[in-house]
C-alpha cells in the first residue's frame, strides 16, 4: 500500500490538432514531472480532461504512463464517474494497466445522498486491491461528501487511504484530519489552500500549478511538510498570483495555455472546453513574463 504525501500533479492531457492524444508531448510532460522530484502523478483527472476521454483513451494513457514511468513514482489513475458500474469497470481496467492507485471523484450530476456516496465508494473499493483516494469537489459535482461520510468510508474500506479535499471548507478538512484512522490522510485539492492545510495536519496536495512549476512548487510543499513554514510561506505567497491565474477560466484552460506558451504542448482542447479568451490570454502572458516561465 503506497503512502501519499507531498505533491501529486494532476497532469494535463495534450491533444494534437485533429483532437487525438499527443503522446509525445505527454511523455515530455511526464518526464518533466519526474525529473523535478514530484512525488506522484494523477492521469486522467479533471485537469487531464478526463470527462471527455473515452474508456479506451484513458486505458491507453494509463498504460503509456506506467510504461514510461518505470516505477520511479506512483501513477494514480482517475477512474471516477457518476455511474458506479462504469467506475468499477475503469478501476479494474486501470489495475490491469499497472497503475499504483486510483483517484475517484464523487459522482457528479446525480446528487446522491450521503448513504449513496458511501455505497458508491464501498462498491468501488471492493472491486480492487489497489489503494483509492477519494476526491471531494462540490464545485464540480454539486454534491459535498461530509466529513462523517468520508471517515465512514475510510473506516469500512481499508484500501481507501486518502481524500483529495477540494471543498474549500477548512473546518470540514480539520474534522477529517482530527478523526482520521491511521491509514487515512488528507490532501489539499486547491493549490492556494495547500499550506494552511499542511499546517493543520494535511499531508500534501493534488496540484494544478505543479504542471507549470513542478520543481518550485514541489519544494515549497516539502518545506511545509518538514516544518519550515517561514520559507514555505514566502514561496506560497510569491506564487499566489500564478495559482489564481490558473483559474481565470475553467481548469485546465489557463494551465494548458501557459504550457503551450512555454512550448511544451499544442494549444488544443476538447469541447466543451475551448481556447482561452483573448483578454485572458493577455493576462496569462503577463503572468508568464512576471514569473519568467
Amino acid at each position: 500500500m503506497i503512502q501519499v504525501s507531498g505533491t501529486s500533479t494532476a497532469i494535463v492531457t495534450p491533444f494534437l490538432a485533429d483532437g487525438t492524444i499527443d503522446f509525445h508531448s505527454f511523455e515530455t510532460l511526464l518526464e518533466r514531472q519526474i525529473s523535478a522530484g514530484i512525488e506522484s502523478v494523477v492521469v486522467c483527472g479533471s485537469t487531464g480532461e478526463g470527462a471527455t476521454l473515452t474508456f479506451e483513451e484513458k486505458c491507453s494513457l494509463f498504460r503509456f504512463a506506467v510504461e514510461k514511468n518505470q516505477k520511479r513514482i506512483p501513477i494514480i489513475a482517475g477512474t471516477g464517474s457518476n455511474d458506479t458500474r462504469a467506475s468499477i469497470k475503469l478501476t479494474q481496467a486501470a489495475e490491469q494497466c499497472g497503475v499504483d492507485a486510483m483517484l475517484v471523484v464523487a459522482p457528479f450530476y446525480n446528487k446522491p445522498t450521503q448513504h449513496g456516496l458511501f455505497q458508491h465508494f464501498h462498491a468501488i473499493a471492493d472491486s480492487t486491491e489497489l489503494p483509492i483516494i477519494l476526491y471531494n469537489v462540490p464545485g464540480r459535482t454539486a454534491c459535498n461528501m461530509t466529513a462523517e461520510t468520508q471517515l465512514k468510508i475510510a473506516e469500512h474500506c481499508k484500501n481507501v487511504i486518502a481524500t483529495k479535499e477540494a471543498s474549500a471548507d477548512l473546518e470540514q478538512m480539520m474534522e477529517i484530519i482530527r478523526n482520521a484512522p491511521d491509514h487515512f490522510t488528507l490532501l489539499a485539492g486547491d493549490d492556494a489552500l495547500a499550506l494552511p492545510i499542511i499546517a493543520c495536519g494535511g499531508k500534501g496536495v493534488v496540484s494544478v500549478i505543479s504542471n507549470i512549476i513542478p520543481l518550485e512548487f514541489g519544494n515549497s510543499i516539502r518545506m511545509a511538510l518538514n516544518g519550515n513554514y517561514a520559507e514555505a510561506r514566502e514561496q506560497h505567497l510569491y506564487y499566489l498570483s500564478l495559482m489564481k491565474a490558473c483559474f481565470i477560466e475553467s481548469n485546465p484552460i489557463p494551465a494548458k495555455t501557459l504550457l503551450a506558451e512555454m512550448g511544451l504542448l499544442q494549444d488544443n482542447f476538447r469541447l466543451p472546453l475551448t481556447q482561452i479568451q483573448n483578454q485572458n490570454r493577455q493576462k496569462l502572458q503577463e503572468i508568464k513574463n512576471r514569473y519568467n516561465l
